[in-house]
């Protein structure tokens, strides 16, 4: 060691040994043992525009010779705060998945029978919010177990620093949701609809629950659709419909329809959920579309690698939003949807254009695109607000 430290010293400096051995201790570890890393703890030292200028110096000499750079951007580059952290993973906005679907069931119900029971939708507002936070949960407990959520310090396992306690947490929720779905289709006399909400849990059990784990397959997107757009909006609208002297109505073209963009919504927050977390799947297996996409090219371009996986993912964004908004337009003109709702739902383009513009623009940088999906979550909620408002004004306007 000492020829080595004189040999370097004379050659490189000081300041270069200090460098290489930041260079030779900053890298990922994907086992679960944690590990002491002196070069880690004089960087949390420094201020955040140092740590940037070494990690750029790191990047130049990895790529001088010849080797691929890689660093744990949590750890150097984002100090994140502990409230902040928690907000991450309660996921707050991400429940708009469990309001939309209600509320769009809801209003194509009351187009159809000019009721609405609050008590109903209030119930099943909760029991979907349970759920929701089943799925949640259970998520990051098989993440954790597979490896995928090692690096994920939002990660509720990560936080509360208990497996067991988060699981057992998660299916109680599960059996409180479902209780409620239970109880209120039972009470509305309409079997189909828990029949079809059953179908939807179920969708979301074999999408991350092991044995099947169908997400590390790249199913997520497809069952995500079918869960929320399809059987979820239509069995709401079924047990809201129920609640008028008309009982079982039969779904018709409107809530196919409406259940459909519902659908696609949510599965495009699902999809641009993965952009940050390309790496780790990487590493674990998980097949997720931008990882089965995704093909490093080197580049001796400024010294970094091009992901044709992400940029083909901002693509398949581009197109996901053009046929959601060519799916309203054709669902209005063949009256599936009333004019109102067309009108309602164009009004909300800009918001899909700035979905497309930010994925474009930013699917490269791990820390912005993290923000993808929550640009998503607000198209999502704004279009299931606009078609849940045309749904009720064409019931008060007396057109379809």
């Amino acid at each position: 060691m000492a020829s080595l430290f004189f040999n370097l010293n004379a050659r490189l400096g000081v300041n270069k040994l200090d460098q290489c051995l930041v260079n030779q201790h900053i890298s990922r570890s994907y086992d679960h043992a944690l590990y002491y890393n002196p070069a880690r703890r004089r960087l949390s030292n420094l201020s955040s525009s140092k740590r940037w200028l070494i990690v750029d110096q790191q990047r130049k000499v990895c790529s001088a010779r010849g080797g691929i750079y890689t660093n744990n951007d949590s750890d150097v580059a984002e100090d994140v705060s502990k409230p902040t952290l928690i907000w991450r993973a309660v996921k707050l906005p991400i429940y708009s998945v469990a309001l939309v679907p209600l509320t769009v069931g809801s209003a194509a119900a009351y187009l159809q029978t000019g009721i609405f029971s609050v008590r109903y939708y209030f119930i099943l507002l909760a029991s979907s919010i349970l759920i929701i936070t089943w799925l949640n949960l259970s998520n990051d407990v098989y993440d954790f177990d597979t490896g995928a959520d090692k690096n994920k310090k939002e990660s509720v396992v990560n936080l509360a620093g208990s497996r067991s306690g988060t699981l057992i947490t998660a299916y109680l929720l599960l059996l409180l949701g479902f209780i409620g779905l239970l109880w209120t289709s039972l009470n509305a006399g309409n079997i189909r609809s828990i029949l079809l909400l059953a179908s939807a849990i179920l969708c979301g059990y074999v999408y991350q629950c092991p044995p099947f784990r169908l997400s590390y397959q790249g199913l997520g997107e497809p069952l995500c659709f079918a869960a929320f757009g399809p059987f979820a909006t239509s069995a709401f609208y079924l047990l809201l419909s129920s609640a008028s002297e008309t009982s079982f109505l039969s779904l018709t073209g409107t809530i196919l329809a409406a259940s459909m963009l519902v659908g696609l919504t949510t599965s495009l927050i699902l999809f641009c959920s993965h952009f940050h977390q390309v790496d780790d799947d990487k590493v674990v297996g998980k097949m997720s579309p931008l990882v089965s996409m995704l093909n490093f090219v080197q580049w001796k371009i400024l010294n970094s690698f091009v992901r044709l996986g992400t940029e083909r993912g901002s693509e398949i964004v581009k197109v996901a939003v053009i046929m959601l908004y060519s799916l309203v337009f054709a669902f209005g003109l063949c009256g599936a949807l009333p004019l109102v709702c067309i009108i309602l739902c164009a009004l909300t383009f800009p918001m899909g254009k700035l979905v497309v513009t930010y994925v474009k623009e930013n699917h490269k940088d791990k820390d912005k695109i993290f923000m993808a999906k929550y640009y998503c979550v607000r198209l999502h909620a704004l279009l299931g607000a606009a078609l849940s408002v045309g749904l009720l004004a064409a019931r008060v306007l007396g057109s379809r």
